[in-house]
């Protein structure tokens, strides 16, 4: 018998915004924390833009000493896995550590260790190479960290579909609970991508916004001027929990999750495929998979990224699944304010997704003011808008053609 699967604690570091409570506060403002790179000297680089975390000090939640030895990608899955446990009343006990498992995302892990032990390796030699490198770098390790650091001991995975991994990760441990292989899952993503390489590296296939001069306008999703994504950092951890799980300690339920839906495009490495086709099946699987109907959802946190194919496609998947239903729907992209955080989005938008049923507000498309006429949704321009959301959806593509969406409605006793 399948369980019914509720959300009960959630936990955020994003650009604009570093707790649950400052983010929301934030999205619902139409705030971008997208400004200047500081990480590191951009000047050589035709992107100097980025969603960095403001105000962060991992010495505020580790000794300097265990902080070296965290990429900043653990470190940030540390911190949101400790605000959802303290916000689910988890942070104190009240399970069974063999029931209580991890699932996160990343697209590219460790990755500002890597580039620092790379450059070690080459300037001073492989005697200096540091003995945590490996341990440090390794994708699965922001989930093996969050386990050890709590004494988690079921199921613990991680995975990597690009920028549908949190996404996928929510979905895999909703199932997880759902089929009774655990009784709670912290599930979500992280990503520390802010380094050198990588924005090279998606700067040199025209991937990222040139708006140097202009950062907290550059992410402009759905807008006819846009020009390619901004990339953000961060971490976003939800606590997923069987229904009887948590009604048995008294557990604040915030939403549940009822349905999730993956493919592939099997099309092209970085492109979607004509129509959103792929996009088109996962919406309909999690609709289906949640018992619903396509006019019982009201609200859409759209993958959104800004990029010319990504935006006209994910458009014409929507109205494909809705039909007329399309134009009533709203559908926003919160990656105008935080930028793109890979692996990580689909968990920071999940939670967003899951404010919006609990506070009857969807966040805004901001930077929304020409119209393209291949994107002629409600796409929430600007300013947050009241809705009772009764269902939602949340929608996260990657490239090598992955589709990943998750459906949350409102907890109904």
């Amino acid at each position: 018998m399948k369980r019914r699967v509720v959300i009960t604690g959630l936990g955020v570091l994003a650009p604009n915004g570093n707790s649950v409570t400052e983010y929301w506060q934030a999205l619902l403002a139409g705030k971008s924390g997208i400004d200047q790179i500081t990480y590191f000297d951009t000047t050589d680089f035709p992107v100097q833009i980025a969603g960095e975390l403001k105000g962060f000090d991992p010495t505020d939640h580790f000794d300097r000493r265990e902080a070296r030895k965290l990429d900043p990608f653990s470190i940030f899955a540390l911190v949101a896995a400790k605000e959802a446990l303290q916000h689910a009343g988890l942070d104190t006990g009240g399970y069974d550590p063999d029931r209580v498992g991890v699932m996160l995302g990343s697209g590219v892990g460790g990755i500002q260790t890597l580039e620092q032990q790379h450059r070690i390796l080459i300037e001073r030699g492989p005697r200096r190479i540091s003995p945590f490198f490996v341990p440090m770098m390794i994708i699965n390790i922001a989930a093996g960290q969050v386990a050890m650091h709590w004494n988690f001991r079921g199921p613990n995975q991680t995975v990597s579909s690009a920028c549908a991994s949190a996404t996928d990760a929510i979905g895999i441990a909703f199932r997880m609970v759902q089929m009774g292989s655990a009784d709670v899952m912290l599930a979500g993503g992280t990503e520390a991508c802010i380094a050198p390489l990588p924005i090279a590296g998606f700067a040199n296939m025209k991937a990222l916004s040139t708006r140097n001069e202009n950062p907290q306008s550059a992410s402009r999703p759905f807008d006819k001027d846009r020009d390619g994504f901004v990339m953000g950092e961060g971490a976003g951890v939800l606590i997923l929990e069987s229904e009887e799980h948590a009604r048995q300690r008294g557990a604040p339920i915030l939403a549940e999750v009822v349905g999730y839906g993956a493919t592939d495009d099997a099309f092209h490495i970085t492109q979607p495929a004509p129509g959103g086709a792929g996009a088109v099946k996962a919406m309909r699987a999690a609709i289906q998979d949640a018992s619903l109907d396509p006019e019982d959802i009201q609200y859409i946190n759209a993958h959104g990224t800004s990029t010319p194919y990504n935006d006209k496609n994910e458009t014409m998947a929507i109205k494909a699944v809705f039909g007329k239903h399309a134009y009533n729907l709203k559908v926003s992209s919160t990656k105008s304010m935080t930028g793109h955080l890979l692996g990580a989005s689909g968990a920071v938008e999940a939670i967003a997704s899951v404010m919006a049923i609990k506070d009857g507000m969807v966040p805004p498309t901001i930077n929304y003011t020409t119209p393209d006429p291949e994107c002629d949704l409600n796409y929430v321009p600007n300013k947050a808008q009241p809705l009772a959301v009764e269902a939602a959806l949340s929608n996260t593509f990657g490239f090598g053609g992955h589709n990943a969406v998750i459906c949350i409605r409102r907890w109904i006793e």
